[in-house]
């Protein structure tokens, strides 16, 4: 389901394990500082980047599909140009479908795709696109 409702976007933010796929190693970057935001904030970050071996203390994997899977993922949290976020919700829609965990899908600010959203929501995940989950958590969080 496209998610833009406060009820639905909390229920997001409720997740425990995030998953960000394009997280950066460079400090300053909205890559790296909304994660450690998230971090600091109580979520458990599972870096993707395949140009890193460890990021936020934990260790990066390459892509989704190479996480192993007794790391639970509930949200993948996508830094990646919006045309590659086809293929990262792909990659979240069938690691739902095998492995059972990754309940959403989440674009980061500026980043969109409508059919990859309709993919997301045919499979039974939660998405949201265009906004920022800093942002949002600060908004919500009660």
């Amino acid at each position: 389901m496209v998610i833009t409702e406060d009820d639905e976007l909390r229920a997001v933010l409720d997740a425990e394990t995030v998953a960000v796929v394009g997280c950066s190693t460079t400090a300053g970057k909205a890559a790296h500082d909304i994660p450690a935001y998230l971090q600091r904030n109580g979520y458990r970050i599972v870096p993707v980047n395949p140009f890193a071996d460890e990021i936020l203390g934990e260790t990066a994997y390459d892509s989704l599909a190479d996480v192993p899977e007794k790391v639970e993922i509930d949200v993948v949290d996508v830094f990646r140009p919006s045309e590659e976020a086809g293929g990262i919700v792909d990659e979240a829609i069938e690691r739902h479908e095998s492995v059972g965990d990754v309940d959403s899908v989440w674009l980061q600010l500026g980043i969109t795709d409508d059919e990859a959203g309709e993919r997301a929501s045919a499979a039974g995940l939660g998405f949201v696109q265009d906004k920022c989950m800093k942002v949002e958590h600060a908004r919500l969080a009660e």
